[in-house]
């Protein structure tokens, strides 16, 4: 599965292009102390290199700018836009979950079609559990 890290990015994916700060400071409209403190409080974390430098992706860029449009003109502190994020990045993962059971389901309803049986749905309020005790202990 192919999730999401608390800044929105999908883990295991290689972006193409990476900026250094100032760079990426410029992209967004910002100072590049602003992207520092950003990486402190956790709201957007880039790549680092061997030396401990920032690379900002795309999509890193991308996220300063919402940060920042949250802050301004929606007037959402940094402690709400860190949970916004964090929430951004849970939804994004349980929808990939979603995708994955989709297609786990078809995947079963074929094979099960393919040898005659058919996959009925399971409602929990209409179970009824078969219960035997062991015997010859």
């Amino acid at each position: 599965m192919t999730g999401r890290d608390p800044g929105g990015r999908r883990r295991g994916r290689v972006e193409a292009a990476l900026f250094g700060i100032s760079v990426a400071a410029e992209m967004a409209g910002m100072h590049a102390q602003t992207l520092r403190t950003y990486d402190r409080l956790g709201l957007v974390t880039p790549a680092r290199t061997s030396g401990g430098g920032r690379r900002y992706s795309d999509h890193d860029v991308e996220l300063l700018r919402e940060v920042q449009r949250l802050s301004q003109d929606e007037g959402v502190n940094l402690a709400g836009i860190k949970r916004i994020i964090e929430l951004t990045g849970e939804v994004a993962a349980l929808e990939a979950r979603v995708e994955e059971l989709m297609a786990e389901t078809t995947r079963l309803r074929a094979r099960t079609a393919t040898a005659g049986r058919e996959l009925v749905p399971f409602e929990p309020g209409n179970a009824v559990v078969v219960w035997r005790p062991r015997t010859g202990r």
